[in-house]
This record gives C-alpha cells, structure tokens and sequence, in this order.
C-alpha cells in the first residue's frame, strides 16, 4: 500500500510528482484546523506537510498515532511543537535552503520600497495623484540610495547570507550579527561564470545597531521573546529603516511604532507579524510602514524547490 501524505497547506507539483513515483500518495485537500484529527485518523495519513497555516501541536501529534514525519515547507517552525513530536519519535523536517533567494529578494522590496517612499506613494496616487501630483512629487524628493550604505543583518544563515551576497551586489557595506555564526563565506555568481568570494565575519549585536542605517532581522538568533526592543531602539541611529522577514514576535511591534512617531525610525518593512492572522490596525495604517501578508517564501521558484526538498527528504526517510 502506498504511504498517505496529507499537504494541508499545498506542495508544488514537482514535488507531487517525486513522491507519486515513489509510490506515496500525496493528498492536497486543505483540512481545517479544527477537523486535522479526524481526517489523519480515519484516513491513516503517515506524514503532515505545512507551511505557517496550519499549526502541529501536542494535541494533533497525541492523537493521531499513524502520523510518522511532519514536514515544514520552510524555514521556520514555530506552528509545531518541534521537541515534543520527536520526543515521541516521529521524524521533523524543514526545508532551509529552498526559499533564501526569494525572501533575500523581499528584504530589498522593502528597502527599494522605503528609501523611495513607495509604500506611502502607492497610496497617495490613486487617491490624489491627479490634482495634488506636484505637492505629491515633492514630499518624495529626499529618497537615499542604497549604494555606500550600511547594512545591519541579524541572524546570518542562510538567508541573511544571501541577503548579503545581493547588498554586496549594491555596493553596500555589510554589518552581520549571529551568535552560531563566527564568520561565512559568501559567493556572488555572474551572468557569464564569473564569481567573487567575501569572507564576512560576524559583529557583536550593539556594534550593528549604532552602526547600521538599516536592520533587517533574517531568522533571528534568538528564538524566544524580543530580538529588538526598546533598549536596541534607543542604540540605533536617527532614521534607521527596519525589516523584519523572520518571524512574528521578533520585534515589539509597540515599540517599533513609538520609534516611527520619534522619526528614530524613518521607515519599517513588515512581512510578519506579532498577532498572525490577524496584525495590529494601527501597524497596519502606519503611513511610514510597507506592508506584505506572510510573502516571503512566495515565489514560483521558491515553491518548486521546497517541494523537491521536502519530496526527497520524505522518500529517504520513510522509504
């Protein structure tokens, strides 16, 4: 018989296809958080795929003791009770390497975004671009350039160093903090073969923070409570921009606010956020912050890979 998959928050299609030829049966029907038990155990599902939807805790993995791997197409897995499902043996796996390139790649939407105001502009010109376009234009004159800048990336792994390798690509200068990583090697690649190598080494969190002109926080080291807050606020420098693509709770999001109203922050870019799904109405009508919904990982290419990885992984592990 062939091993049932349930992918409750989707898998791509080439990662379908790996498993079906490996005699898995991958079933994509979305379940509700509420019915997940039932369906796994009347359907005896082996194996959970996720992404940040659907939540595994202690309740779904003491329930249902078919399931043998829970798999998270992503990075990070704070929607599983990651110690406590392999405390009862079962096999949890993450797909890191997959989605560096797409969420480095919003990090810098957010900073293009909010060096040139776009995120205030787009919406401003639907509204009163036809008869306010010169007041318009000129509240939008004092953009920056990224070029010469100095780049404060926290946490360094993966993403962070793909976040670097394309801030070097800018003629940025590189500022990174991870208490795991002492130093990384990154590597530039180029349309015609050509490669660069940057041997970058890590800094102390207060040195990036009194240095840096932007921060963007990239799987933050610390898993738990506030990565920044009020007393790394207060370090920064006048009109830092702020990204945060790491996870909800990563930064206090009242603090960060107050920072946008004292002008210590000129601009923040939010992709993730303390009360998902449901973030803060007046986080999310601050005219100086550049909103998306959870988007990091979100691209076509992104997906394919995650897909494969999972799809491998699973077909090694319970194969």
């Amino acid at each position: 018989m062939a091993i049932k998959i349930l992918a409750n928050d989707g898998l791509s299609e080439a990662g379908k296809q790996h498993l079906e030829k490996n005699n898995f049966e991958v079933i994509t029907t979305k379940v509700a958080q509420n019915q997940l038990i039932d369906y796994i155990n009347k359907h005896q599902i082996e194996a959970l795929l996720v992404r940040s939807a659907t939540q595994v805790r202690k309740d779904i993995i003491d329930a249902c003791p078919s399931l043998k791997l829970i798999g998270r197409g992503g990075v990070g897995m704070d929607n599983i009770d990651v110690k406590y499902a392999q405390s009862k043996r079962l096999h949890v796996i993450n797909t890191p390497a997959s989605s560096a390139n797409s969420v480095a790649e919003l990090v810098f939407a957010h900073l293009f975004t909010g060096v040139r105001f776009l995120h205030d502009a787009n919406r401003n010109m639907p509204l009163e671009g036809e008869e306010r376009f010169n007041e318009l234009k000129k509240s939008y004159t004092n953009g920056v350039e990224l070029r010469g800048k100095t780049l404060g990336i926290i946490g360094f792994g993966r993403i962070g160093q793909a976040v670097a390798r394309m801030a070097i690509g800018l003629g940025m200068n590189i500022l990174a903090y991870d208490p795991k990583v002492s130093e990384a090697t990154v590597e530039l690649s180029f349309f015609d073969g050509q490669t660069l190598s940057f041997n970058l080494r890590t800094v102390e969190k207060e040195q990036l923070l009194m240095n840096a002109d932007f921060i963007t926080l990239n799987n933050s080291p610390e898993q738990k409570g506030y990565v920044l807050d009020e007393p790394e606020f207060a370090m920064m420098k006048e009109g830092v921009g702020i990204i945060n693509l790491a996870r909800g709770g990563a930064l206090n999001e009242i603090a960060l606010m107050k920072a946008l109203d004292d002008d210590k922050v000129a601009f923040a870019g939010l992709d993730v956020f303390e009360n998902e799904p449901n973030p803060s109405v007046h986080l999310l009508m601050h005219p100086q912050v550049s909103l998306t919904p959870h988007i990091g990982a979100s691209t076509i290419e992104a997906q394919d890979r995650i897909g494969m990885e999972l799809a491998i992984q699973i077909v090694n592990l319970l194969k």
